[in-house]
């Protein structure tokens, strides 16, 4: 009888899988043993006081100051209860640590009375910081009698705001499930940092609330934002100037303003915008859905290769909006042709309803026409009628099925 030999070839799925595995157990070992050498520290032990009245500022930027000057790795703990931040704080790089983990259980609070941060322009900002990561929390802006101010027939007594949290010139950073209520002004600005994930955040304000932004991106490469929530009373996720390599997916707006790129153009010599991808968006009753917007008026500014994929509006007022005459206030304006150079914009797989009969417009510069605007398999209805494009000044092609007929 002769001998046989079996021989067991792994399936390179299966090989794959193993490999992923292994990553996963790896990544959770040097998670648990960076944890196991970190020191924490509760903010309660600095002197914060959890009644939401007492101010707890000093007791958390004492906690900061001894975690930024660590040669090691630090983790900040805020307990249960709220915690009144009475002042315009910011936590100051350039940490001797480039890993300090903030993990918030409790909620923050801003004062009251807007005025006491309304003219700062931030109430809690990281400045120059290197590899934080903030997970959980409630931040409070308690903006409603600002907005009550801005609502007014006093308004021109009302200060700007302050936007709950801001990262200038950081790098590394990690923002994951924290939840931002009632800001005076924007919950989440991102500007000059580089490498930032933002992923299952709550970004919540009255769809009436002035200036309530979601998230703003400017001055900024390589961000990226995952699974937030948006309900607010402007754009859900604004990007400005400087912006490029930004990744958005699984996004739900509404009430608010939509996802606009701009408003861009208003300085002659600005960076543009480049490499943004909108993946899989929900809009509900908002103003907009996906816009790019410009001031008419000269500039070296310009917006490319830019991908927005796999969205469901319902009740979208601007499905798809192309604006290069943007002028917010009707008033004052420069009044002349964009600058701006737009082009590569592609719209692929957006379906739903426009609550305006005109549901794609492209209204574009005479001085910089918009060039390779891309529509593929979109689908857009309006009542009992079909909805129209409008195109001006805009070229490109369509591919699919397209409603509104295309007018490129």
């Amino acid at each position: 009888m002769e001998n046989t030999t079996t021989t067991t070839t792994l399936n390179p799925s299966h090989t794959t899988l193993l490999i992923f595995f292994f990553y996963i157990l790896l990544c959770s070992s040097l998670f648990i043993s960076t944890l196991a050498k970190s020191t924490i520290y509760n903010v309660v032990d600095f002197g914060a006081i959890p009644d939401g009245i007492t101010d707890s500022t000093m007791a958390f930027l004492s906690a900061w100051n001894i975690a930024c000057g660590s040669t090691k790795p630090v983790g900040i703990h805020v307990p249960k209860g709220h915690f009144l931040i009475g002042n315009a704080t910011t936590f100051r790089g350039k940490c001797n640590n480039k890993a300090i983990s903030i993990t918030i259980h409790g909620t923050l609070v801003a004062p009251y009375d807007y005025r006491v941060i309304g003219d700062a322009g931030y109430w809690l900002t990281f400045d120059h910081v290197s590899g934080v990561a903030i997970h959980g929390g409630v931040l409070d802006g308690q903006g409603s009698s600002l907005w009550d101010c801005k609502n007014s027939n006093t308004k021109v007594n009302c200060p700007i705001g302050a936007t709950s949290l801001a990262f200038n010139n950081s790098d590394d950073i990690v923002i994951t499930g924290l939840k931002s209520v009632n800001s005076q002004l924007f919950h989440i600005i991102v500007i000059g940092s580089h490498n930032v994930k933002v992923h299952g955040v709550k970004l919540i304000a009255p769809g009436n609330s002035p200036n309530t932004d979601g998230i703003h991106i400017q001055f900024s490469s390589h961000v990226t934002i995952l699974k937030p929530r948006i309900h607010t009373g402007d754009d859900c996720i604004s990007i400005g100037p400087g912006t490029n390599n930004l990744w958005i997916e699984d996004v739900a707006c509404g009430p608010g303003h939509g996802i606009s790129i701009g408003s861009l153009g208003w300085y002659l010599n600005e960076p543009g915008v480049k490499n943004v991808t909108v993946r899989r968006a929900t809009f509900s009753e908002t103003q907009n859905g996906f816009r790019i917007k410009s001031w008419g008026r000269a500039s070296n500014g310009f917006v490319n290769d830019i991908h927005f994929e796999h969205a469901l509006m319902t009740h979208v007022q601007n499905p798809i909006v192309i604006d290069q005459n943007y002028c917010p206030f009707l008033n004052g304006c420069p009044s002349q042709a964009s600058g701006i150079k737009i082009s590569d914009v592609t719209y692929k797989d957006i379906s739903g309803t426009s609550a305006t009969q005109v549901a794609v417009k492209f209204d574009c510069s005479s001085r910089q026409p918009c060039k390779k605007i891309r529509l593929e398999n979109v689908k857009l209805s309006y009542k009992n009628q079909n909805p129209r494009a409008s195109c001006i000044h805009a070229g490109g092609t369509a591919l699919g099925a397209v409603q509104p007929e295309s007018c490129l």
